[in-house]
């Protein structure tokens, strides 16, 4: 079983040569794939250095980079993670053996702030043992990391390219009538915490809880779009 990494990028410069090295050094022939929603700070030039598999597309959207990073993906699983966030060396692994078990279709793990206070760890604690206990009920995966097999992906359309955010849960929904959805609670991933420190914890939770809110009433949104915080 061969495992693909696509990653969805727009003025990463600053984290995705971090990031592809940490990667490419876990294994060599490990497929890479950076999907570019058109940055001018030196990504896609970054990512060339580790991958020959870097597109650019001329419209935006996460959801949308994502399914077209896995059109172009030759893995059996394809693990889709930020540019922002940092693996351990061991994570392609501990994915793969989770997906021996023919059953699984979708797998997410803790993500952990990197470098943040206290109060913030604390919360997102909380916030993996909320998930965690959700995947017995209504699975849910933020796209920090989730992996799923290709042909559950495709089965059920992949990502919805009309969401602005929250694409990954309503991926999580969905997988889930098609087979299981895992917490991987022995696997960690560190996320870099821009989007707090630059909005502030209460603007940000309180965005978090109105558009899920609305995806479970309304199959959509309240926010029209999901500014990049860079």
């Amino acid at each position: 079983m061969r495992a693909s990494v696509v990653i969805p990028t727009l003025q990463e410069g600053k984290y995705i040569g971090r990031l592809l090295a940490k990667i490419a050094g876990v294994n060599p022939r490990l497929e890479i794939i950076v999907v570019d929603g058109g940055s001018t700070d030196g990504t896609v030039e970054a990512a060339k250095s580790f991958t020959d598999k870097v597109y650019v597309l001329n419209r935006r959207g996460i959801g949308r980079a994502r399914n077209y990073g896995a059109l172009k993906a030759n893995g059996d699983v394809i693990i889709f993670m930020d540019a922002d966030v940092e693996p351990p060396p061991g994570f392609v692994d501990r994915v793969l053996l989770a997906f021996e078990d023919k059953r699984v279709v979708g797998a997410t793990c803790n993500i952990m702030p990197k470098g943040s206070s206290p109060f913030l760890s604390a919360f997102f604690l909380f916030y993996n043992l909320l998930l965690r206990l959700l995947s017995h009920i209504k699975p849910h995966s933020r796209g920090e990391f989730i992996a799923v097999r290709r042909e559950a992906f495709l089965k059920v359309g992949g990502f919805d390219e009309r969401l602005p955010c929250l694409e990954d849960h309503d991926l999580a929904f969905r997988l889930s009538k098609i087979g299981r959805i895992l917490f991987l609670s022995d696997l960690t991933v560190y996320e870099s915490m821009r989007r707090f420190k630059r909005m502030g914890f209460l603007r940000v939770l309180r965005l978090w809880v109105s558009n899920y809110i609305f995806l479970l009433l309304f199959n959509r949104t309240l926010s029209k779009s999901w500014e990049p915080v860079r």
